[in-house]
């Protein structure tokens, strides 16, 4: 129990230094991969300041890993943490976190479970959208045979990929631009299949409640449908 107190006042204390840390780092990479001509010393601390954030986000890792006390549990309960970790592009999605730990915040949640689910899902597909294209257009501009000549033809690609609609007019041709797209999809399918299992699950629930009040809104039990 004292394990338990202990890890909650750690995420209370540093939910919002990580998700500065989080914000940080995506502008740091995004200028580091759009912006063109800037000098060595710039290169240098943004660089710095991604390493810095790396750095944060494992010691936090590490930190919450040895206060639950029950490590293999922790790893088990936590995967996203550990992507966060092991993949630097995942970072963002600290901050979606962020926003289920202020939810939880209240005695019942301001949005229903349907409209969480849709939310964290909007939310990362943003994200991880916006953080696909920088890695594919930074993998992809210049090399032979890339299709990704623009951070507009990144972002598009990265929308049809996530969508699952893949109209091929835009492709990585690298290693790196199609491990990320591997990822990209993986990740379109988990929050579609999310957002429409949801959405369906909410149809099913109201048209069950009308059912049992005897009709649409309006009507009172065992009236006919006007």
């Amino acid at each position: 129990m004292d394990d338990e107190n202990r890890l909650w006042r750690w995420r209370q204390r540093t939910e919002v230094p990580l998700f500065a840390a989080s914000v940080l780092f995506l502008g740091c990479y995004a200028v580091q991969v759009l912006a063109e001509g800037i000098g060595p010393g710039w290169e240098a601390l943004l660089r710095a300041v991604t390493y810095g954030t790396w750095a944060l986000f494992v010691v936090d890792y590490l930190v919450r890993w040895r206060l639950t006390g029950r490590h293999a549990h922790f790893v088990r309960r936590h995967p996203l943490d550990a992507l966060v970790v092991v993949l630097p592009l995942l970072r963002p999605l600290r901050i979606v976190q962020l926003y289920e730990t202020a939810q939880h915040r209240h005695v019942r949640p301001r949005l229903t479970l349907y409209a969480r689910v849709i939310a964290y899902a909007g939310l990362s597909a943003v994200l991880l959208g916006f953080a696909g294209a920088l890695a594919v257009y930074s993998a992809e501009r210049g090399a032979p045979g890339t299709t990704v000549r623009t951070f507009g033809d990144a972002v598009w690609w990265a929308c049809s990929t996530l969508t699952t609609v893949g109209y091929g007019d835009v492709t990585p041709v690298t290693g790196l631009g199609r491990t990320v797209a591997v990822g990209m999809m993986a990740g379109g399918l988990a929050l579609l299949g999310a957002v429409t299992g949801s959405f369906s699950s909410w149809l099913i629930q109201t048209f069950t409640l009308d059912e049992d009040r005897g009709g649409p809104p309006g009507n009172p039990p065992g009236a006919r449908p006007r």
